[in-house]
């Protein structure tokens, strides 16, 4: 086993980490973590408030932990409504997360903040599955200084 398959990612014991939160190591995707990087427009907006949007028990916003998978701002003719809806994709970092609705809610709401955006759409989801090499730099910063070794 090597030290990058080592499963060692305990929060150091002052620390107040979610205990339900696996910080072990894993693959991540090529194309994660998504950061919005190139983005434009109302997604560059979307992007810009979900930086502020931070997990309820780490001071790491939820871009940052990794968590969010995609945005996209599409018409809402689709479905059957007026103006341009955002589209968010997400996950979380443990299947159970108590926190969940909250997160949920704290996104979509980040999401309303773009200009041309009149309603949004948060979707969970848990493929690919969240691991702590999703994180970004940034956000490993902040995990450490928070007090867990990542």
């Amino acid at each position: 086993m090597s030290a990058d398959d080592e499963v060692g990612f305990e929060p150091a014991p002052d620390s107040e980490a979610c205990a339900y939160t696996d910080y072990a190591r894993g693959d991540a995707p090529e194309e994660y973590p998504k950061t919005g990087e190139g983005a434009t427009g109302a997604e560059r907006e979307i992007w810009d408030a979900l930086y502020e949007v931070e997990d309820p028990e780490m001071p790491v916003s939820v871009v940052d932990l990794g968590l969010i998978y995609g945005v996209r701002v599409e018409d809402a003719a689709a479905a059957g409504a007026d103006g341009k809806r955002a589209v968010v994709e997400m996950t979380l970092t443990y299947t159970g997360c108590p926190a969940r609705e909250m997160l949920l809610n704290d996104v979509r709401c980040a999401a309303m903040t773009a200009g041309d955006v009149d309603d949004a759409d948060v979707r969970l989801r848990y493929s690919p599955p969240w691991n702590v090499n999703m994180v970004t730099e940034r956000g490993r910063e902040r995990l450490r200084d928070f007090g867990l070794s990542v």
